[in-house]
């Protein structure tokens, strides 16, 4: 009888102590979500004010409303009759799609390089490129320029794509820690087979390396997207050379007080970075997330 009763007590305490559990649970949830959506609402909010904004009338840009009263595309026709949109936004796609490739070109080969083949100095060497990272950009600006004014490339878009082609720390960085999630065993196979290491790039570590290569493309094209210095160093006055960052400062400058028209440009501005964004998401953060694990 002692023992049926303890055995009830027992299982009474077990059921009272996992109920405990399921509502610490469930408050530890509710939390985290209240904390997530509040931190969507932070970063979200000024993308709608800026969209609100810029579907305004020039008359109620400072009113309180999120919702316009008389929703307009006035300020995007404004917009386009005081810049060449059209111009801007071929000049940086082209740029920001050329410094992509040249970066992904480049720092793959020597991630793959400084993650699989065995040589001298290997790690000094990479100890010295991410060493690079310290430098500020600024640092390199008078050099550059004398460089490519000796070229006979300053007032063309050269500058601007070109040193992309040269390699960059983060991005080898970057794909030389996806690598090395990937089982030497695979190289050492196919080299036993006789491929070369030309080939096994081509067709072992680059197929694999897809989140990888998307989380780096996106992060080159974002950069080259919103690089505002460098056009403005090397590319002539004429609008329809120049890139939409350096189209949006001068409308700025010269319109400091039309609120809609500017939010009407950053919208164009971030577009297509959201839409890039919208449709490799998985793989960027597949890629952000396997790029930290190490061998």
């Amino acid at each position: 009888m002692n023992e049926t009763r303890t055995l009830a007590e027992t299982s009474s305490q077990n059921v009272s102590l996992h109920q405990d559990i399921r509502v610490q649970r469930v408050l530890a949830d509710v939390l985290t979500y209240a904390l997530l959506l509040i931190g969507s609402i932070a970063m979200v909010g000024p993308f709608i004010w800026m969209l609100s904004t810029s579907l305004k009338l020039p008359a109620d840009q400072f009113s309180r409303t999120l919702i316009p009263n008389t929703a307009t595309l006035e300020n995007f026709q404004t917009l386009w009759a005081m810049l060449p949109i059209n111009y801007l936004l071929i000049n940086s796609f082209k740029i920001a799609l050329i410094t992509t490739i040249g970066q992904i070109i480049t720092c793959g080969m020597a991630a793959f390089v400084f993650a699989v083949v065995r040589f001298r100095f290997r790690e000094t060497l990479f100890f010295v490129l991410l060493a690079t990272l310290m430098v500020p950009s600024q640092v390199t600006i008078v050099p550059n320029f004398i460089l490519f004014r000796a070229l006979g490339l300053y007032g063309t878009q050269a500058p601007l794509w070109l040193p992309a082609f040269w390699g960059g720390a983060f991005g080898t960085f970057l794909l030389r820690q996806f690598f090395r999630t990937i089982p030497l065993d695979l190289a050492e196979a196919a080299r036993v087979d006789g491929a070369s290491l030309w080939q096994i790039f081509l067709r072992i570590y680059l197929p694999l390396a897809r989140p990888a290569l998307a989380a780096l493309a996106i992060f080159i094209f974002l950069q080259s997207w919103n690089n505002l210095l460098t056009p403005l160093i090397y590319l002539p006055a004429d609008l329809e050379q120049t890139t939409l960052p350096v189209g949006l400062a001068l409308l700025q400058a010269q319109f400091p007080g039309r609120w809609t028209i500017q939010m009407a440009g950053a919208l164009v501005s971030i577009a297509p970075i959201i839409l890039v964004f919208f449709f490799a998401q998985r793989q960027f953060i597949e890629g952000i997330a396997l790029s930290g694990v190490k061998r």
